[in-house]
């Protein structure tokens, strides 16, 4: 079995200790806030100990979760990866890319499994239809929402659209050869709303819009290949998909798209499986530190550009 542990147990920590608790090849030994209060409730709910100091537990655990502030992942990561531990660690990657660069490179120093959270390659909508990908010409994805209860310490980019950023790249399998983006500030100070467009070596083109300051939440993805369209909608586990023959010419009363409703299973859950399943067995994981740095390098391309 192996130790795990929880670093951070605020809004979404607390969800990760939930999980950790309840698969059978973890034992949560503990969890960590430097509030002492957040710490003993779900200390409390969970029957395990908590701590408000993270060196409590360096030598303790097997595999952590780091869900504390974006400020504070650099710091956190690499005590844990220095010790030896593994980690899988939040989105966005760090505060910088400099940052995310020495946590990737450490993780390959100490031979410790390094994933990034990024959730949505675990939602099933994605994993049922993304080997049907393959050599995509035009994606659409849009991500809105209303502006946060649990507020944000980083831009719209970093906090929403980076999830797009990393399953463009995940279908096309390449890094863009351009980007170009455009942003506004409404609510915060810095970017909420934002629009970039990516080129890729290949020829594809995706088109990415991010907002906090709607008044809905929508989570959609749209892939166009030659003879396939997909519509994939990560918040109702809805799909729609439309083959057709590319050699022929289509009738028009045929391109009628098949509907699918998926359940919405639990992305989270599935994502901290496959970080156990990764440390115990050695694997690559699914979202290498790697595949982390790369999604932020093309953030900060775009943010660059605002």
């Amino acid at each position: 079995m192996l130790k795990t542990a929880v670093i951070g147990v605020g809004y979404l920590g607390r969800f990760h200790a939930q999980k950790y608790s309840g698969i059978t090849d973890s034992e949560l030994i503990g969890v960590v806030d430097v509030d002492p209060e957040s710490a003993q409730n779900i200390a409390d709910e969970l029957e395990v100990p908590f701590y408000t100091d993270y060196h409590e537990v360096l030598d303790k655990a097997d595999a952590v979760s780091i869900v504390v502030p974006t400020v504070l992942h650099y710091e956190t990561a690499k005590a844990f990866l220095k010790n030896g531990v593994h980690v899988l660690l939040e989105k966005p990657f760090a505060a910088n890319i400099g940052e995310a660069e020495e946590l990737e490179q450490l993780s390959r120093d100490m031979n410790v499994r390094l994933q990034i959270g990024h959730l949505e390659r675990f939602n099933p909508v994605f994993t049922e239809f993304q080997q049907l990908i393959d050599q995509p010409k035009f994606i659409e994805n849009i991500r809105i929402a209303p502006f946060p209860k649990r507020g944000t310490d980083v831009d719209v980019i970093l906090d929403l659209m980076i999830h797009d950023i990393d399953l463009v790249m995940a279908v096309v399998g390449e890094y863009p050869e351009s980007v170009e983006g455009t942003g506004v500030n409404i609510i915060t100070s810095t970017t909420d709303l934002a629009n970039a467009r990516l080129r890729f070596p290949s020829g594809c083109i995706a088109d990415l819009t991010a907002s906090r300051v709607s008044d809905k939440a929508e989570r959609k993805m749209r892939i166009f290949q030659s003879g396939l369209y997909l519509s994939l909608d990560y918040g109702t586990g809805q799909a729609r998909k439309l083959q057709v023959d590319p050699e022929a010419v289509p009738d028009p009363d045929t391109l009628r798209p098949e509907s699918y409703q998926l359940e919405k299973g639990d992305a989270l859950l599935a994502e901290i499986e496959s970080f156990i399943s990764v440390v115990r067995e050695g694997k690559k994981p699914k979202v290498t530190g790697q595949d982390g740095l790369n999604a932020m390098r093309v953030a900060w391309q775009i943010k660059e550009q605002l």
